[in-house]
């Protein structure tokens, strides 16, 4: 009978000899966690947990190390926890690559984002890479880890504790930060009295820094299913008319603009976004709209907008953002000067016209019920 030391090595040599093997199997558990969450199955929920508990193992591998050697006998050599880390790795960022992948706006920042995450799930696979350039260099490898981290927490805590995006946000880089310290803090001198307030110091200026960087980030929890510009929407079936991608001036004063939009969810979140209207680059109008996830083809919701500066004609976006200005999608238009109306001779009124007073236009809000 194998014993459970020989079979874990046994394990571990078959791992080394195929390193890829791994992170197929992580991206297809990232695969189907995906599909599973869209979903809704609890099979997602305990992947989650998984590999947030493995952390959780990472961060106190000395300590555990100590006590299965005391309890065991068994010394666990630094070579095999280092193969562990890079398989945690492996399966991390595997496992969110299919979650970035679906929601990333590649004419955006966040094409950025999404291909620094895949640059890193190859490093991860590559050996010569992770253990001959990556694990020597101390700083660079502590920002390899915590950026792992912030990729799995923006995953893990929107399914996990219904946090909105914004929230899991900037918990996720808390948390990375924070769970960073003590990998950091072998880059100081020890002893010294400055060392603890230098490290934070350090550790909020880098957290300031990457939060304004924050739109960025793919919202790995949301998806734009839809968005379609229309002048018109039908109520009883919740769907927009013809969508529309140039009009004239005179049709955008007079009729004015439906922005519809179906976002994706996880079942239990409920999200704030925005509809977001800018012209020629400048945001004009700005319409909060509150979704919830759950539905199969998305959280449908529309605005109408009416109120359009008088010189309306060049480009035009509607972008769809969360709270912390998290890009989910966007729709462009155009806007041409209307057409020239044949000149008449002028009437003499047989009675006086009394003049009729302007009122102001309102935006017309709706969502799926």
């Amino acid at each position: 009978m194998i014993s459970p030391v020989n079979l874990m090595h046994k394990t571990i040599e078959f791992m080394q000899r195929w390193p890829g093997l791994l992170a197929l199997v992580a991206f297809a558990s990232g695969v189907a966690s995906y599909i599973l969450v869209e979903r809704k199955a609890a099979l997602a929920q305990l992947i989650a947990v998984f590999l947030l508990l493995s952390w959780l193992w990472l961060l106190l591998d000395n300590w555990l190390r100590e006590r299965v050697e005391q309890r065991f006998g068994i010394a666990l050599s630094p070579n095999l926890l280092r193969f562990v880390l890079q398989m945690v790795h492996q399966e991390s960022l595997f496992f969110a690559l299919p979650f970035f992948l679906a929601v990333t706006s590649w004419y955006h920042g966040q094409a950025i984002f999404t291909a620094l995450l895949i640059l890193c799930a190859l490093v991860s696979v590559v050996d010569p890479l992770y253990f001959r350039k990556l694990a020597p260099q101390r700083t660079l490898f502590v920002v390899f880890h915590a950026f792992t981290l912030f990729v799995v927490l923006s995953i893990i805590l929107p399914v996990l504790l219904q946090l909105t995006t914004s929230q899991s946000l900037a918990a996720a880089l808390a948390m990375a930060s924070l769970l960073s310290l003590p990998a950091l803090g072998a880059l100081l001198p020890g002893g010294r009295w400055w060392r603890v307030p230098l490290l934070l110091l350090l550790l909020s200026a880098l957290s300031a820094g990457l939060w304004q960087l924050r739109s960025w980030v793919p919202p790995a929890a949301l998806r734009l299913n839809a968005i379609t510009l229309s002048h018109d929407v039908d109520y009883e079936q919740r769907k927009p008319g013809r969508s529309i991608h140039q009009l004239d001036e005179s049709a955008l004063h007079h009729l004015g603009l439906f922005s519809f939009t179906a976002v994706k969810a996880p079942r239990g979140l409920h999200e704030q976004i925005f509809h977001v209207w800018l012209h020629n680059g400048k945001e004009v109008d700005r319409i909060k709209l509150d979704i919830s996830g759950g539905r199969a083809s998305g959280y449908r919701a529309w605005s109408r907008k009416q109120n359009f500066p008088a010189n309306a004609v060049g480009k035009w976006q509607v972008k769809v953002v969360t709270e912390s200005e998290q890009l989910i999608g966007l729709a462009r238009f155009t806007v041409t000067p209307a057409a020239a109306e044949p000149l008449q001779e002028p009437v003499e009124p047989t009675e006086p016209i009394e003049p009729v007073p302007e009122q102001e236009p309102k935006q017309e809000l709706q969502v799926d019920l």
